[in-house]
């Protein structure tokens, strides 16, 4: 235990802890100490980064317009009534950390559910959480909510409110957990902000260290969000908008440096703002931008949390990652030199260093799953280079006779066999002569060498494969692929909890003809899960909801329900399952439900 003032408290609360904190500290006052001004939690507790015998546990404590560090007593119970307290200790929040305190809580016992809170010198008491560790070997079942693209200024977080009222065990989230762009009614998210009473603090991009905490302190003052944080241990990894739009290593999209100032400065302040807000293990204070991490649930799976975004990601192709001129250096570089090298090969989302500590500890791992958790779309999201090139045209009937003419060749060959296809639809469904390519270059389709490199490596091991992917705004259920079309795993890809997706364009329409489920009405249950949609490798899409995942992992499967809420423009709503879908261990079998 750390020495710190009021220890003398600390032995109190431990030895008496059925006396009234309130009551405590007033009569610790009467003894002759000074009287400490009492401190405000207005950001509620967190937990996370769970392993099996510790947690982290997090709250902000800040004595109103005073600058003084605030010290805590914090414990760990095995009740509600902390009649147990199992755990605890002492730790302050000061101007160093925006106020923030995190504490690593250990000698735990695995898989078992703790409540946790912390009391200032003035007898203040936090909100109480609940949190949980990881399992033992022997667990049978583990349930967890998958959430990302959390954008305040667009709605409501009713799905946080959904998961909160759910039996899942443990929160992660995949990135975009605050989005860095200004108030103005133009930006990105903007259009209701002032309607729903959601502007966002401060009014212009964020760029410095207080900037950021100021951000996190509005995303935070969220009572749905401060609900969930209280009722699970989360495990999260950033994207790009904790930092700037489109990040890479050597800047983003949305950072200028003639106005915005050093990229490298302003990466270290978002990653410093990271850390003290959110409940994650710190390992190396030196070294912020280093957050890839593995978790053990038990024998069940392992969750590799990767960071495709920050520490390693070469610049994206054209454009930051949208198909436009970047599409022929993309072939090139898939295109192998005299040598057999492609070109593209060198081209990083992680460094070769975490690329190797991924491969290294899914080999090492004895979890009957490997889950990645990942920021951006890992399965091949190539469309036809038909519909490519009519959606390039700019004429919407030629986009849908495109569309429609290779789904019904798809159908046709589903229904009838080769033989039954025309010359066209031949031509329409060979590679040779109508390939497919990519659409998002700022996913792992702009960086294909090295996903294959990933693949690859998991394929030779022999491991079940479950990736967990964010980003996009939409839900999808990918195969995962090698570039010769070796299934390897699959991919539960989430929608946004309130960012808008391709519904915001105008294409939330789409969803049916990009997964083959617009082919019922022609082949009956056979057009679900069958690669016959526009994409071969995705079998569901929703591209309109907002929600989450909710993930059930077992020995024999693992199941993903897809969750949806009714709308984000008010805090009435409805959740259901659009989808729920099953991958059985034994063959890697997929049903849909």
């Amino acid at each position: 235990m750390s020495k710190a003032p009021g220890s003398r408290r600390q032995f109190i609360l431990q030895t008496a802890s059925a006396v009234g904190v309130t009551a405590l500290g007033s009569s610790l006052a009467a003894c002759g100490e000074s009287a400490t001004p009492p401190a405000e939690f207005k950001y509620g507790v967190a937990s996370g980064d769970p392993l099996a015998d510790r947690v982290i546990l997090w709250t902000h404590a800040r004595i109103p317009a005073d600058d003084r560090a605030v010290w805590l007593d914090w414990q760990v119970a095995s009740d509600s009534s902390f009649a147990t307290v199992v755990r605890s200790g002492r730790a302050s929040a000061s101007a160093a950390t925006g106020y923030t305190v995190k504490v690593d809580a250990d000698g735990l016992t695995a898989g078992s559910s703790y409540w946790f809170r912390f009391i200032d010198d003035a007898g203040v008491v936090s909100p109480v959480g609940t949190t949980r560790t990881l399992p033992a070997a022997g667990v049978a079942t583990v349930k967890f909510a998958v959430f990302s693209c959390t954008l305040y200024a667009e709605g409501y977080f009713n799905a946080y409110k959904s998961a909160a009222a759910s039996d899942a065990q443990y929160a992660v989230h995949l990135g975009d957990y605050i989005y860095e762009y200004g108030a103005a009614a133009t930006q990105f998210g903007n259009t209701d902000a002032v309607k729903l009473g959601r502007v966002t603090s401060p009014a212009h991009d964020i760029v410095s260290l207080s900037d950021y905490r100021t951000r996190y302190a509005l995303y935070r003052s969220d009572p749905d969000l401060q609900a969930l944080h209280a009722r699970m241990p989360w495990i999260t990894v950033w994207d790009d908008h904790e930092f700037a739009n489109n990040a890479w290593v050597g800047g983003a999209e949305n950072h200028n440096s003639s106005t915005q100032g050093d990229w490298n400065a302003r990466k270290a302040a978002a990653a410093q703002a990271y850390h003290e807000w959110l409940p994650i293990r710190t390992p190396d204070a030196s070294n912020l931008l280093k957050i890839y991490r593995s978790f053990d649930f038990g024998s069940l799976l392992t969750l590799h949390m990767v960071d495709t975004r920050i520490e390693g990601r070469d610049r994206q192709y054209d454009s930051f990652g949208d198909a436009d001129g970047g599409l022929a250096r993309y072939v090139a570089g898939l295109t192998p030199n005299a040598s057999g090298v492609t070109p593209d090969s060198t081209r990083k989302m992680m460094s070769s260093t975490q690329q190797a500590w991924l491969t290294s500890g899914i080999s090492a791992s004895k979890g009957a799953w490997q889950f990645l958790g990942n920021q951006d779309i890992m399965g091949k999201m190539w469309f036809p280079a038909s519909v490519l090139q009519a959606q390039a045209s700019g004429s919407a009937a030629a986009v849908q006779a495109a569309i429609g003419a290779y789904l019904t060749a798809k159908a046709t060959r589903a229904a009838a066999g080769v033989a039954a296809l025309t010359p066209t639809q031949s031509a329409l469904l060979n590679p040779g002569t109508n390939p497919t390519l990519p659409y998002n270059l700022d996913a792992w389709d702009g960086y294909p060498s090295q996903r294959e490199a990933v693949l690859q490596a998991v394929r030779s091991q022999g491991k079940r494969l479950v990736a967990l992917s964010g980003d996009s705004h939409n839900a999808w259920f990918n195969n995962l692929t090698t570039l010769a079309g070796q299934k390897v795993g699959v991919e539960f890809a989430g929608s946004s909890v309130t960012s808008p997706g391709f519904e915001s364009a105008g294409l939330g329409g789409l969803a049916s003809s990009l997964d083959g489920s617009v082919l019922v009405p022609q082949l009956g249950n056979a057009a679900i899960g069958n690669g016959l949609g526009l994409v071969d490798d995705l079998n569901y899409a929703d591209t309109i909801r907002r929600g989450y995942l909710l993930m059930t992992v077992t020995a024999t499967e693992v199941k993903g329900e897809y969750v949806f809420v009714s709308t984000v423009k008010s805090t009435t709503y409805t959740a259901s399952v659009g989808r729920t879908i099953t991958v059985a261990a034994s063959n890697g079998a997929v049903t849909y439900a």
